[in-house]
């Protein structure tokens, strides 16, 4: 039997642990009381309820899939962190199969509403990294942008391009790289 749990973060573990052993199905309090070797009642006293436990660990995953790299030059580079994002990608598809498919994504229904906003706010977060990066990337040319064609707008098909990978899981990111390079160098 597992230790205690004292901890949410180790509540989250544990959900994440049973999401890549059994998938989302197997997320809910008894079972997730169960891993952890505590009462449902245990639980209870950090999640009051399924879908609150359901939104936590959406959120989890996608932190442990895209937490922040040690390097933050990442973040300086155009091509650097689409390569990242790539990598980032795949390491969550290895770890959490089927998360990013069309199937997953499906199991946040009505009562999981807060795990659909998790994952909204996360791809908003990205796509505004995105943003960020393209506009402090030294090597993208100073006309590359104009008002019909914002660093937004070109955040915005990257972010098409990554989620279209995501469903085919192909995470080669070498023809976004040549789009970035013909696009903005």
């Amino acid at each position: 039997m597992n230790t205690v749990v004292t901890s949410k973060e180790e509540i989250l573990k544990a959900s994440r642990e049973l999401i890549q052993r059994e998938g989302w199905s197997a997320v809910n309090i008894r079972s997730v009381a169960a891993a952890c070797g505590v009462s449902v009642g245990s639980i209870y006293n950090y999640f009051n309820s399924k879908a609150a436990l359901i939104g936590a660990a959406v959120e989890s995953v996608w932190c442990e899939i895209f937490h922040r790299p040690e390097d933050g030059a990442v973040f300086q580079d155009t091509q650097a962190c689409l390569t990242w994002l790539y990598g980032r990608m795949e390491y969550g598809c290895k770890q959490y199969p089927g998360f990013f498919s069309l199937h997953s994504l499906g199991f946040m229904g009505e009562d999981k509403a807060d795990g659909r906003e998790k994952m909204q706010q996360t791809w908003q977060h990205i796509l505004e990294g995105l943003c960020a990066v393209l506009r402090r990337d030294t090597k993208v040319r100073p006309d590359a942008f104009n008002d019909q064609f914002t660093a937004e707008k070109f955040a915005d098909l990257l972010f098409s391009l990554m989620l279209s990978a995501l469903l085919r899981q192909d995470y080669d990111p070498s023809a976004v790289l040549e789009i970035v390079r013909r696009t903005l160098y």
